[in-house]
């Protein structure tokens, strides 16, 4: 027998470079138009990649804040920041955080300033001048601090004002005040910060101060303070006395809760559309 011819190996049709796109109806083709007139554009910056493998180029700076390994006090501090937040607060409580706003605790801090009382410098000095024989110098007026001098302040009905720090621990150290100076009929108030009250008195921190007395040139703008005082905090002492704080819940009892109500108002939803 004779083997049939062999037949010519396979070969694939490649588009020679000189064939130019087909042109229709004597118009052509706006993409092929496009990519002919695209010619590589001459850049005054030569760009330079940079690689970030080891050895390579310094990475960007990361916000690693939250892989900081944190003192074991400021952990404690955050925790009991956020278990504050999730559980109830009763009334006592929950008034520490009614504190002044922004604007009238810096007209407060601004008139206390006037009244800081004396370093020991300052203190110093005033005695050797009067040992010295020179006229005695009038005791400043200042004002007082101290947890127990500020009680009996109250007590004997001699505070013209009292500012409480909100954020006292333990709290139980000034619990009692809002309702002493209700009793006595003495305007108090909430600020935020035991260390702001503490700089005014030379010391890290202070619980509370209190006011005696003002000089002639600043009892208007104490007055003006007294009657905002008394409107928030000794007028509206009954309410606050019943007014629970709420609880914030955290991102995932959120998320769990709004699952919860989507599942539900999607059960609802089938049941109306089959009745």
């Amino acid at each position: 027998r004779s083997r049939p011819p062999a037949m010519p190996p396979k070969t694939k049709k490649t588009k020679s470079q000189d064939t130019k796109p087909a042109v229709k109806g004597g118009v052509q083709k706006a993409g092929w138009a496009k990519a002919a007139s695209k010619t590589p554009k001459a850049s005054v910056w030569e760009k330079k990649t940079r690689n970030f493998g080891i050895g390579g180029d310094i990475q960007p700076p990361r916000d690693l804040t939250r892989f900081t390994k944190w003192p074991r006090y400021v952990v404690m501090q955050r925790k009991k920041r956020v278990l504050q937040q999730r559980l109830t607060v009763p009334p006592a409580l929950n008034q520490f955080t009614k504190t002044l706003d922004a604007n009238t605790a810096a007209n407060l801090f601004k008139l206390l300033k006037e009244y800081r009382p004396e370093d020991k410098a300052q203190k110093k000095a005033r005695l050797l001048k009067t040992a010295e024989g020179a006229d005695a110098a009038a005791k400043p007026v200042v004002i007082k601090h101290g947890i127990n001098h500020v009680t009996k302040l109250i007590e004997d009905k001699k505070a013209t004002l009292v500012v409480i720090a909100h954020d006292v621990d333990p709290i139980e150290l000034v619990l009692y005040l809002p309702a002493l100076c209700r009793k006595q009929d003495i305007p108090y108030c909430f600020v935020k910060g035991k260390a702001r009250l503490g700089q005014l008195v030379h010391q890290k921190t202070a619980t509370a101060v209190a006011l005696t007395s003002v000089k002639e040139k600043d009892r208007q703008a104490f007055a003006q303070l007294i009657t905002v005082v008394r409107s928030q905090y000794n007028s509206r002492y009954d309410e606050m006395r019943r007014q629970w704080g709420e609880s914030v819940l955290g991102l995932k009892s959120k998320a769990i809760i709004a699952r919860k109500e989507k599942a539900k108002a999607q059960e609802m939803k089938d049941k109306l559309r089959y009745q």
